[in-house]
């Protein structure tokens, strides 16, 4: 049996999130174990006595087999904080989601996105703004998140697929259960180059508590927050507050005074947000166009063995290039080229006296 068929299973128990995931993982060593448990090493493991009775009428009924052939039928991802291909940023928050189910693929790219959230009555004011802004953040290799909903949601994710580029949707339903109903072809449409996401089981429906807390996986899959438009409350606040918690910078996008569309982000504004007068302003905060660079920089002129090898000697603490050179054993002009390339991409920095620190961790040096 799959390890992950368990992680699906404790995902069926209400009341056992990632708090309590750590804690059989820490006690068990894994699920698998967790899962096969007698209840009093379940209630020693730090379960309460009801949730271990709910965990044992569940584990009675529970077809892991069953479920394992929906998610092929479906093509459905499933990653746990054990896969590599688990989105790195989001893993970074106080409690991530232990399971998460995609249909479509999460790619390293994706590091670098921007959350876009407001109302579902959105104005002409608010499409103009939404698709220019999720257009401009496509054309420049950022992906776009968002939660499917109509309104600015649904502008913000056709916009990026319009001008190329990648978009996440997060529901608060399975993604086999696509919400509302006539975005499934958008959905289908997001599965091709992006992802549908979420910490829901297949089946799941979009019941409205799902909602508020689906909004802290928008907000951290991304490196930022922009709301465009939102009443004095709603899902696109909640994202905004789930945003500021978890460190991740808030943009909001301003307007009239007597727009009630306008007011959230107005207050927001109020309350320390950033204001977006223009997409360049997030990009340039965000270093979105160095970041762009290096990018670009790396899929033309990919890592050879050299750099592979400076590589592992850097680290976080400052070495010199003569130190670097007795090291690889190789020419000191080989390695001042190498390490002006790899700056370029991103992968080193020079910190002063011809001092290097490594950047950043590549999947694709080999």
């Amino acid at each position: 049996m799959n390890e992950k068929c368990y992680w699906i299973a404790f995902n069926k128990v209400k009341g056992i999130g990632a708090v309590r995931i750590r804690g059989l993982l820490d006690y068990f060593g894994d699920l698998t174990t967790a899962w096969q448990a007698a209840p009093h090493d379940l209630v020693s493991s730090g379960l309460s006595a009801k949730i271990v009775e709910r965990l044992i009428a569940v584990r009675a009924t529970l077809d892991l087999e069953d479920i394992w052939k929906k998610i092929d039928t479906h093509s459905v991802e499933v990653l746990t904080w054990n896969d590599r291909e688990y989105p790195r940023r989001l893993k970074d928050i106080s409690q991530p989601p232990p399971v998460l189910y995609v249909s479509g693929e999460l790619k390293s790219e994706d590091d670098l996105a921007v959350a876009v959230v407001g109302t579902r009555q959105i104005t002409p004011y608010g499409r103009q703004v939404t698709e220019r802004l999720a257009a401009v953040l496509a054309r420049h290799g950022v992906t776009v998140v968002s939660g499917l909903a109509r309104g600015v949601d649904a502008a913000a994710h056709r916009a990026a697929l319009k001008a190329g580029g990648r978009t996440i949707a997060v529901l608060g339903s399975g993604v086999d259960r696509i919400y509302p109903p006539e975005h499934k072809k958008l959905a289908e449409q997001i599965t091709h180059n992006g992802a549908v996401v979420s910490d829901y089981a297949l089946e799941t429906p979009p019941d409205s508590t799902n909602f508020p807390p689906r909004n802290r996986i928008i907000s951290g899959l991304s490196a930022a927050v922009v709301v465009v438009e939102s009443g004095k409350t709603g899902g696109a606040l909640i994202t905004a507050e789930f945003a500021a918690e978890q460190g991740r910078d808030v943009f909001a996008v301003p307007g009239s005074i007597l727009a009630p569309l306008s007011i959230g982000p107005n207050r927001l504004i109020q309350q320390g947000a950033f204001p977006l007068l223009d997409p360049n302003d997030l990009l340039d905060m965000l270093e979105i166009n160095t970041l762009s660079k290096q990018r670009a920089v790396r899929s033309v002129l990919p890592a050879d063995a050299v750099e592979a090898r400076l590589y592992e000697v850097l680290s976080s603490e400052p070495l010199h290039i003569d130190d670097i050179r007795n090291q690889v054993e190789l020419p000191i002009e080989k390695v001042s080229a190498a390490l002006a390339l790899m700056e370029l991409k991103g992968l080193a920095r020079q910190v002063g006296g011809m001092n290097y620190v490594r950047e950043v961790e590549p999947d694709y040096i080999v």
